[in-house]
């Protein structure tokens, strides 16, 4: 299977910052992120993951505000400038950062990861967002957010845009020969003058082909312009179910769609965002789970249910049904619906809903044993619901250390994970992918 980690330096849980094994000190502070994916290249997990936005979130709930909920990032580094220097302290794990195509610009974008490509060595990937938050729009000059068929659309073109500039150069572009005077080849370069409806782009772009000839691609929305964008553009898709018949879904859909873009089937990984709450035995790592919940007030906890739904349920009996959703936002997450679902389909009250979410943020959560943990993942893994998991750990470094130091042991001794990176190939490669051939030369 394939294994990467959200090493999202304040944890995965609501109060995983304030747990007495948290990082005593968040806010820029780029040794626990390298002290992270050093221990995640350590034990041979494909790639590190960093999300990100384009702006503060949740100034709206003071309350919440003020503890930080993990999406919010109120303080953190641009991902891929912190990824360029964690490439020069790893050799092999693959470095996947976030990028809009909604307020950001495709030559930028290419060149940004093109060069985190070279600077590592092939191992870059982009996580192509359409940016979910619509306030997002008010630092780029803009009054609205775009509207969803918009975002998606604008999407399509800009994957399409960051490839081409990708191939502007050909493999051999650049002989750099001191016998000769020759460095480049005027005739090893595509100009790509792309003209189309959202974006104008000349090009070529001015970085070398990536070693990886495309960074890998990421996308996670899983609206119906989502799994279409995936089908058509993406390597990976971080997959959002909450259960396994939901996620056999989910892998079914968008692997039958495949075909559509002339894809195999193998030409897309699907990855399920995971937390794990693991110990020893089921009641060590319920402990630690009940130990994280109350950390969390009340009313803080109804904050974040509100947050996370987009609706205020501050006029709604606590111990009450969670309400049908209202109104669609011209944000729109995956997290928001598959909650809503999660809640409707268990019966949950609000209150177990808000105490379900703080602590999973909305998404697949297993708590239990290594062994209770490593069954499940397995079996998932084997019953094609899923081609890997986008692991999280409630706390930060402590839970991604249980991870690390007790599943992914298992794991291995199953055979249902690598013991060993592969010496010489790029993050493509190592996850079965192809090295795409340009579009612009026949070599």
């Amino acid at each position: 299977m394939i294994l990467g980690a959200n090493i999202r330096a304040l944890g995965s849980h609501l109060a995983g910052w304030k747990h007495p094994k948290a990082w005593p000190k968040t806010v820029m502070n780029i040794q626990n992120s390298i002290e992270m994916a050093k221990m995640v290249e350590a034990a041979k997990l494909h790639f590190v993951f960093l999300a990100d936005g384009n702006g503060i979130r949740g100034m709206d709930q003071p309350k919440l505000f003020a503890a930080t909920a993990p999406s919010d990032r109120p303080a953190v580094f641009e991902p891929v400038t912190l990824l360029s220097v964690i490439a020069t302290v790893t050799k092999h794990v693959g470095l996947v950062a976030t990028a809009t195509t909604t307020y950001e610009e495709p030559f930028l974008v290419a060149r940004k990861f093109a060069s985190l490509d070279h600077i590592s060595g092939g191992r870059a990937g982009w996580n192509l967002v359409t940016t979910s938050n619509a306030e997002d729009s008010l630092n780029f000059s803009r009054t609205d957010h775009v509207a969803r068929d918009e975002r998606y659309e604008r999407a399509t073109e800009f994957a399409s845009i960051v490839r081409g500039l990708w191939d502007s150069w050909a493999d051999d572009a650049f002989p750099e020969d001191k016998t000769t005077g020759q460095f480049l080849r005027p005739d090893r370069v595509h100009v790509l003058n792309h003209k189309g409806k959202h974006f104008s782009v000349r090009g070529p772009l001015n970085v070398a082909r990536p070693p990886q000839g495309h960074p890998l691609i990421f996308c996670a929305g899983q609206s119906e312009p989502g799994k279409e964008l995936a089908a058509s553009t993406a390597d990976c898709l971080f997959a959002t179910g909450t259960s396994k018949d939901q996620s056999r879904g989910i892998y079914a859909d968008i692997k039958g769609r495949l075909s559509k873009y002339g894809r195999r089937k193998e030409g897309l990984k699907i990855l399920p965002g995971l937390l794990i709450y693991v110990g020893e035995t089921a009641q060590e790592a319920e402990d630690y789970y009940q130990g994280l919940q109350v950390l969390i007030p009340p009313d803080l906890g109804l904050e974040y249910l509100s947050k996370t739904l987009e609706m205020d349920l501050s006029g709604y009996p606590i111990d009450g049904p969670v309400p049908q959703l209202t109104g669609d936002k011209v944000g729109g997450i995956a997290t928001r619906f598959l909650m809503a679902e999660y809640a409707h389909r268990n019966n949950l009250t609000i209150k177990q809903a808000y105490e379900h979410v703080v602590g999973s943020m909305g998404g697949l959560i297993i708590k239990g044993s290594v062994k209770d943990v490593c069954d499940q993942m397995e079996d998932w893994y084997r019953s094609e619901v899923c081609d890997g998991f986008v692991l999280s750990g409630p706390v930060m470094p402590d839970g991604m250390y249980r991870i690390l130091q007790m599943v992914v042991p298992e794991l291995q001794r199953r055979g249902v994970f690598r013991k060993d990176f592969e010496e010489g190939k790029t993050f493509r490669e190592s996850i079965g992918l192809e090295r795409p051939k340009t579009q612009f030369f026949d070599v």
